[in-house]
């Protein structure tokens, strides 16, 4: 692109954020009126799919009558509709036939298939859109715009040998590339099909180390791996590398424990954006520089309900709209949805940071948790707890996971932390000492059950250099699309990373 397209390209950007900064404040401002018009939609349109006739839509006038007529369902109670939905029978869960399945991977229900329809395909593409425009709104920076980007998912290969097309939200996405940044656009589309992780990232590496790359996104952990193999390829810094690399978007896992390597492999800041999509639907996203909250969207064909995390665990399930929701309360987030989802729970657990407009923290998931004594530690604790710990001791790590043991020869229960190091050096010793302290600052549970005896201070398994990739791999789960769980509250994992520990 010359310089005068350049030119006009970022102004017209600047205009058109703006508008969109001013759109979103509308909305984001009156949240009780938006969720009221997203819930009211939601119900007129589906009251005459065989869902909204089984659960009489017609008669629902009120939250409290969506309450009564649709409990909260998994994936599992869902797997009836889908079923019909799978064998062409149309006004299942959403008018007519869904224009893709989204397939994951379930803790109980093996491979789900969650439904994307043509009414919730473009608010995935909206939210991302929209955060790249709060961002230029907010910092005024367009340079961006006239590099290269990359966005490291899995393939984009569908599977179209059923009524309906199904593939990974990733490779959904990629079928869907707006015009304005196909250009821009890397790697190519033979690359991105490539199934073996490993030999993509290479061909990735081939196809962008000589491009003048800009915004690069994924999976920290997945990004991590490669920036790492271009380091060592060139034996230079990322940001030497990417001269103008200055924006990283990222979305799965919380990225804190990920900032001081990702720093050290890039050799400077750059800014990022957090975006909070799902299969499920697209969440939120970080609307501001100078905070980590993200904004949730009030305004994108779902209609938002909350338990507290306290209730959930006592199997009472009182549901809750944003106008009851309160700071600093842990949630589990249940959704509904223009793709036909109806009161299902997610399983991850949010916390709102402020309200008016209302924005959030990703605090875990439900089933993600340590409370083998009681201590009921969740994700944000460790994730708290070691990125502490990490920048008080100056110490890189790659990956990490932690789990209960329970009943060890000899000696007092504890929390064992399976972490690997990103350098040789490191004091175990007093590492393990402060994490534990910072542990107990983060959960006054543990705190009691340390004090008390209960549980001796947390024990590390250093893990081997790629080791977290390689049992990642045995898992048949190397990938953009897969992240390893920070918590367990069993010792699958755990027994597994035994086999991976530095001896």
């Amino acid at each position: 692109m010359n310089k005068l397209g350049s030119f006009l390209k970022q102004g017209i950007a600047k205009i058109i954020a703006r508008t969109t900064k001013r759109a979103i404040d509308r909305w984001s401002l009156n949240p009780v009126e938006t969720q009221d018009r997203v819930f009211k939609s939601l119900l007129k349109s589906a009251q005459n799919t065989k869902f909204g006739q089984d659960h009489n839509f017609s008669a629902v006038n009120s939250h409290r009558d969506f309450v009564k007529n649709i409990p909260i369902r998994g994936y599992e109670e869902f797997s009836s509709y889908i079923e019909l939905i799978k064998k062409g029978e149309k006004n299942i869960l959403w008018k007519g036939l869904p224009v893709y399945f989204a397939i994951t991977s379930g803790t109980t229900s093996g491979i789900k298939y969650i439904p994307i329809t043509k009414e919730s395909l473009p608010e995935h593409f909206n939210a991302s859109k929209n955060a790249m425009l709060l961002y230029i709104d907010e910092t005024g920076k367009t340079d961006f715009l006239s590099g290269k980007l990359i966005f490291l998912q899995g393939s984009p290969t569908l599977d179209t040998n059923g009524v309906i097309k199904t593939g990974r939200l990733s490779g959904i996405s990629a079928h869907h590339v707006p015009k304005y940044l196909q250009s821009n656009r890397l790697p190519s589309w033979e690359t991105n099909c490539i199934e073996d992780w490993e030999t993509k990232v290479d061909k990735i590496i081939e196809e962008t180390i000589n491009e003048d790359m800009r915004i690069i996104g994924g999976i920290p952990s997945w990004v991590q791996m490669y920036f790492e193999k271009i380091q060592k390829q060139e034996g230079k810094k990322i940001g030497e590398v990417f001269k103008n690399f200055n924006l990283f978007i990222y979305g799965g896992v919380n990225y804190e424990p990920y900032k001081k390597k990702f720093i050290d492999l890039i050799g400077r800041k750059v800014d990022s954006i957090e975006f909070y999509p799902a299969s499920e639907g697209f969440f939120a996203f970080q609307n501001n520089q100078s905070k980590k909250d993200l904004l949730l969207l009030l305004n994108s064909g779902i209609f938002y309900e909350f338990i507290s995390v306290e209730d959930f665990n006592q199997n009472i399930l009182k549901r809750i709209t944003v106008k009851d929701v309160k700071l600093n309360t842990n949630y589990v987030l249940i959704i509904s949805t223009n793709a036909g989802l109806w009161a299902y729970n997610t399983g991850d657990t949010i916390m709102f940071t402020e309200l008016k407009p209302h924005k959030i923290l990703v605090t875990g998931r439900v089933k993600h948790f340590i409370s083998a004594f009681g201590e009921h530690v969740i994700v944000k604790d460790v994730e708290n707890a070691i990125n502490k710990t990490c920048l008080k001791q100056n110490i890189l790590i790659t990956e990490f996971t932690v789990a209960p043991e329970v009943n060890p020869t000899n000696e007092l229960p504890y929390h064992e932390w399976f972490i690997e190091f990103s350098s040789d050096n490191v004091d175990l010793k007093t590492f393990s000492s402060t994490l534990d302290h910072a542990m107990q600052e983060e959960n006054k549970y543990y705190l009691d059950l340390v004090q008390g005896k209960i549980l001796q201070p947390l024990k590390i398994r250093v893990i081997n250099k790629r080791g977290f990739n390689n049992y990642m791999s045995s898992q048949n789960k190397l990938g953009g699309q897969f992240k390893i769980p920070k918590l367990s509250n069993d010792r699958k994992i755990a027994d597994e990373l035994l086999s991976y520990i530095k001896i």
